[in-house]
């Protein structure tokens, strides 16, 4: 049987919500750190280029270049603030329409370029026309990265959800969790119908559209079900602990990211082993970012064998969501496994 046969099964268990209606969606967003990184970076070589034209020696490029910065470093921070401001604004906007006023934002960023070497003394004749329209041009081309950035996002979500998917509702999985329910509903009824509940909760929240992120609690949440379901098949073999810091539980994760990362430390940890494993879920506030850690025994000399296929996912999701501020690790230690991530809050 396909993982495909087995989806079609439990659709049943989330039923399609309506039609939303066609909204006009933001196609550039300048609100990320990364964005800012890149924007400044790229303005600066543009600017570190054009420095180096009529320029005889390194020190009358240097300073040339010091000129030039003080106009347009400012500039660009005053186009990403505006366009990070307004893009509220922009959203109700067409997409040629949002590209045409993050290019307009631009000329106007120039011409504060200038305005404000002007006012210093820096320039005796303002080029404010050619101001203008370097602004613009550079403005084009930030708004064309972000616009392709933006396009390659929905793609690479959908596949990589459709991954994650097909990788984490597997046969085994649901054969075991209903071969468990079976044995306990003669002998324990009420403890087969918890864990019939937690399997049919797990698909729901796995089938049931997504939008672009959950919260952290909600994370947490779907990963006790999971691990409630294995409890059941492994008994004592399966000892977790849970630290979590309640004020970690409003930070933004992908749909399904913890509970593959849970579902690793049972295949890789407690599987393999007669003598189980231990496995650690903690959460930590620290200042404005939060750190999540999985940490689960691999018995001795076993590994974290596999393909590696749903750690590359929920890395490259991650990446996906929160960009540069997105960190995530991994590593084998002395018989322990650890993921580590850690996200804005």
């Amino acid at each position: 049987m396909k993982d495909s046969q087995i989806l079609s099964t439990f659709q049943d268990l989330a039923p399609d919500p309506p039609a939303p209606e066609p909204t006009r969606a933001l196609v550039f967003d300048a609100c990320h750190v990364g964005v800012v990184l890149r924007a400044v970076l790229f303005v600066e070589a543009v600017v570190g280029v054009s420095a180096m034209f009529g320029r005889a020696t390194f020190f009358d490029w240097v300073t040339h270049l010091a000129l030039l910065t003080g106009g347009a470093l400012p500039a660009t921070l005053v186009w990403l603030i505006a366009a990070c401001s307004l893009k509220t604004v922009l959203a109700r906007l067409g997409s040629a329409g949002q590209q045409v006023a993050g290019v307009v934002l631009g000329a106007a960023a120039g011409l504060y370029a200038c305005g404000v070497l002007a006012m210093v003394g820096l320039l005796e004749a303002p080029p404010w026309l050619a101001s203008a329209f370097s602004g613009a041009t550079l403005s084009a081309a930030l708004v064309a990265a972000l616009v392709a950035r933006a396009r390659a996002i929905t793609p690479a979500a959908t596949a990589a959800r459709l991954s994650e998917l097909q990788s984490r509702i597997r046969p085994h999985f649901l054969f075991n969790t209903l071969n468990s329910a079976i044995a306990l509903v003669r002998a324990e009824p009420a403890k087969a119908e918890a864990l019939l509940e937690d399997l049919s909760d797990l698909f729901r929240h796995a089938l049931m559209e997504q939008g672009e992120f959950v919260t952290l609690a909600d994370e947490i949440a779907l990963a006790q079900r999971y691990l409630a379901i294995e409890q059941v098949r492994f008994g004592d073999r399966i000892q977790v602990e849970w630290v979590l810091d309640p004020q970690a539980s409003l930070a933004k994760l992908p749909p399904m990211l913890l509970q593959p990362l849970v579902e690793n430390a049972v295949k890789h940890g407690v599987e393999p082993s007669a003598l189980g494993a231990q496995i650690r879920i903690s959460t930590r506030r620290r200042g404005s970012n939060v750190v999540i850690k999985v940490t689960n025994t691999v018995p001795a000399g076993q590994g974290m064998r596999g393909n590696g296929v749903a750690l590359d996912n929920v890395r490259d999701r991650l990446k996906l969501l929160h960009d540069v501020q997105g960190q995530f690790r991994s590593a084998l230690k002395d018989g322990v496994f650890q993921v580590r991530i850690e996200v804005p809050l």
